[in-house]
């Protein structure tokens, strides 16, 4: 059987080590440091259920499939309770068995890379909830970077659902104002009538209604940041009196004979086109230019489609916990959903789907029925796969669509392989059948890790 194990698993690109009782076992584990574990119940010096306990206590990480001759239900949910990846009986089918070491490093993989970005944007970039690693995320969070500690304007551009507040908090949260208040409004859902009051205040009597003095939010910005989204819904008459202030830092409150002096950072934001609304008259130019000092522009999902793993292990696990369901990972059939739609909603339409997920699934797993059907429509009904060259073999197309796949995402492994809907491993294995060379000769990561 170890003989068995080991040639399957190395002919997908793992490094094996093997051990016949449970203390060469332990060994080998204390010096190799598994990714994935293999573990037979019944072993000459051990029990097999105690061993797994121990490799799950030394390394948490550590995925460990269990194997046994004399399968139980009890024994089976026993080892699952104790955090076995997955329970097989034996006779084990190679096919099976492959599957289940390439779905448990996909895993480790998927953790690994979440646990590291989340620790360098800690460290570099110290913004929350921002989880992004594609190159155009990785340049909007480096110019967030570089100007959060200047009082320049910021002009934050973005579609609906793509987390422009997100940079919004992160602009206030790395500012030399971060001990300061952080006032914000949505123009969009505020009535055109009442924008100005709620932004100058006004006082009593000033108009019908005005009962008492009412402090502005300008007023209440003092010495911190001001965020006003969807700037592009304000109207153009408060757009003059909104570049007064910015201009001459004072203003007087509806109805009041007293100058107030501000002194506040301005953030703004829109999904609208603005270029469409300076030619039709409807936003000031001079105003654009004034809040634009530093343009920010935070990108589609469609646009960082590589992300969409980090994101959606981030969402399992807050939903995981905030509804208490032992949701643990995304089937990759799932995945292949996932990567196909276009996301006209975003991030935000993304978690939307990823909670649904665990609320609906009946298993530890999110599988692709589980997803909304908006997003299985769309996979359905989209356009169909171009034309297979003529006269080809099977073996070369399916070369030639790993290498267009590859190109297509800049040689991008791990993106590939969602698009292709195959594990990591197993492209890896794919590439140096068909012998497709890297041309970008990037730095490999070490091979995956494997005991048996």
């Amino acid at each position: 059987m170890n003989e068995l194990v080991s040639t399957l698993l190395s002919g997908i690109g793992c490094d094996v080590q093997t051990a016949l009782a449970g203390q060469p076992g332990r060994e080998r584990f204390a010096i190799f440091r598994p990714d994935v574990v293999i573990v037979d119940l019944r072993l000459p010096d051990a029990d097999g259920l105690a061993l797994l306990k121990e490799f799950k206590q030394a390394r948490p990480d550590t995925e460990v499939i269990v194997l046994t001759g004399h399968a139980t239900v009890a024994r089976a949910v026993e080892a699952i309770q104790a955090g076995a990846h997955t329970f097989l009986e034996k006779p084990v089918d190679p096919d099976a068995l492959e599957t289940y070491v390439q779905r448990a490093l996909e895993r480790r993989r998927l953790r690994d890379e979440n646990v590291a970005l989340r620790r360098q944007l800690e460290d570099r970039f110290q913004y929350g909830n921002i989880i992004g690693k594609s190159r155009k995320m990785h340049e909007a969070l480096d110019l967030t970077r570089s100007v959060a500690a200047s009082d320049a304007n910021v002009f934050i551009v973005g579609e609906n659902g793509t987390g422009k507040e997100l940079f919004a908090n992160a602009l206030h949260a790395n500012s030399k104002r971060a001990g300061g208040p952080f006032i914000k409004i949505n123009c969009a859902a505020i009535p055109k009538d009442l924008i100005e009051s709620e932004l100058f205040g006004y006082r009593k009597g000033a108009f019908t209604g005005a009962l008492t003095d009412r402090e502005g939010l300008f007023e209440m910005a003092e010495g911190g940041s001001l965020l006003l989204d969807e700037i592009g819904e304000m109207p153009t008459y408060l757009q003059t009196k909104l570049l007064r202030v910015l201009q001459e830092r004072e203003y007087r409150p509806i109805g009041s004979d007293r100058i107030v002096r501000v002194d506040f950072r301005l953030v703004c934001a829109t999904n609208a086109d603005i270029g469409a609304a300076r030619q039709e008259g409807r936003f000031r130019e001079d105003l654009f230019f004034r809040i634009n000092t530093i343009t920010l522009r935070v990108p589609p999902l469609r646009e960082r489609t590589e992300d969409i793993p980090l994101l959606c292990e981030h969402f399992l696990a807050k939903y995981r916990e905030r509804h208490q369901r032992n949701v643990r990972s995304i089937a990759p059939a799932a995945y292949q959903v996932l990567n196909r739609h276009r996301w006209p909603g975003n991030v935000r339409e993304l978690e939307n789907a990823i909670e649904r997920g665990v609320l609906v699934t009946k298993g530890t797993e999110i599988l692709a029925s589980d997803l909304p059907e908006s997003v299985l429509e769309e996979v359905v009904a989209g356009p169909s796969a171009e034309a297979l060259p003529p006269n080809r073999t099977l073996a070369e197309i399916e070369k030639l669509v790993i290498q267009q796949t590859l190109e297509r995402t800049g040689w991008n492994k791990q993106e590939a392989a969602q698009v292709l809907g195959l594990y990591r491993p197993t492209l890896y294995s794919k590439m140096k059948k068909y012998e497709i060379a890297d041309p970008t000769k990037q730095r490999r990561r070490p091979t995956d890790r494997a005991q048996a």
